[in-house]
């Protein structure tokens, strides 16, 4: 007999635990009839924008999106450079040339978060804005890159999309970039049943623009004074999100003491280790990534895989070496760190709705995998 399973995602663990509250959040929106914007949406909006700690919130259609809006709004053109870290979800790299934008590679260091050494000397005169991907959960050192725009005069926009109830030296993701981009994708920590996404900011006229251009770059209604997108929040899941957002804290805590289970189990392995955490960082352990040697990595998931455990891998290839990047966009530039990584990494299950039984499973067959290694 097989295994039961140890899923590496709970949502319908998490369903299941919310079912009170998001089925009446549901069936308010369809008795509403207003099915496009309105008093969900804005309810929303002004939740998380005080989750977050800032003065706006503004909801999009999905992260990608929130991306290419936010730098668009920001003042990004075609044609313009903008950093970006190699090691990132592929739509990091999507949302900055939606807008128009250029990217430009940077290499990593070894907790997966961009150098911002390296970013300091890319900063030629083409380059218009920095993205600052928060990566797993962790945060980068935002104090550091928004010192570097501030010093070269150009915005820098957070990508949180990993990052919800993050921190790092006592800040929390999104107060670091005068924009920060955000992802509902049902998988993370804060997520909606389908794509959806905000941008937020603190300052008032870049939140009017941003408004402006989720909505076909509409100022009043049929006046249309630039030409924008078509990526507006739905209030169904601005419902959800809603109430969601009510369990965020407690489910961030539990992903921390399951991920602070994971490090005490598996410290000291040799051929199982940890992704290296910020030193000063405040994780929301979005995801629990471990290295091992790239000739050992199929062995270690098939093995987990016998024992009925999930893994994934995040990512296996990096943004530069991606079919559909552009070869001009990285120049002659390497990224050895990013693409070892992409090479070594995999990552266990770590959901709040993981049972302590199936925890304990997970260390035992890494640990006895690592052991006979």
């Amino acid at each position: 007999m097989l295994p039961p399973v140890v899923p590496f995602s709970g949502l319908d663990r998490a369903y299941r635990r919310l079912r009170v509250e998001v089925d009446a959040a549901w069936a308010r929106v369809a008795a509403s009839g207003w099915y496009v914007g309105g008093p969900e949406v804005e309810a929303f909006e002004a939740r998380f924008a005080a989750f977050v700690g800032v003065s706006h919130a503004v909801g999009v259609g999905n992260g990608t999106d929130a991306i290419a809006l936010a730098l668009r709004a920001l003042g990004i053109r075609g044609g313009d450079e903008v950093i970006v870290p190699a090691l990132s979800a592929y739509p990091t790299t999507v949302g900055v040339v939606q807008a128009g934008a250029i990217p430009r590679y940077i290499d990593v260091g070894d907790d997966g978060l961009i150098d911002p050494a390296l970013v300091a000397r890319s900063l030629t005169p083409t380059v218009r804005a920095i993205v600052c991907v928060h990566l797993y959960g962790s945060c980068a050192d935002g104090a550091a890159m928004r010192d570097l725009a501030a010093d070269r005069g150009i915005p820098l926009l957070e990508d949180a999309a990993q990052a919800h109830g993050s921190g790092r030296s006592g800040q929390a993701a999104g107060s670091w970039g005068a924009a920060t981009a955000w992802s509902f994708y049902p998988t993370k920590n804060l997520g909606a049943f389908g794509d959806a996404g905000a941008v937020t900011c603190v300052d008032d006229a870049l939140a009017v623009r941003l408004r402006r251009l989720r909505n076909y770059g509409q100022q009043n209604r049929y006046e249309h004074v630039e030409v924008g997108f078509n990526s507006r929040l739905d209030p169904l899941h601005a419902a959800v999100l809603v109430a969601k957002l009510e369990a965020l804290d407690s489910d961030n805590r539990r992903r921390r003491q399951i991920g602070d289970d994971y490090d005490q189990a598996f410290a000291g392995l040799e051929v199982v280790r940890p992704l290296p955490q910020p030193p000063t960082g405040h994780s929301n352990r979005h995801l629990y990534p471990v290295l091992v040697d790239a000739t050992q990595r199929s062995a270690f998931q098939a093995e987990l895989g016998r024992r009925g455990i999930e893994t994934l891998i995040h990512y296996p290839i990096s943004m530069p070496d991606q079919r559909a990047s552009d070869r001009a966009w990285s120049g002659d530039r390497s990224f050895p760190v990013a693409r070892s990584l992409c090479e070594r990494v995999v990552s266990l299950p770590l959901h709040p709705d993981l049972t302590d039984t199936e925890i304990a499973r997970v260390i035992e067959a890494v640990v006895e995998w690592a052991r006979k290694a």
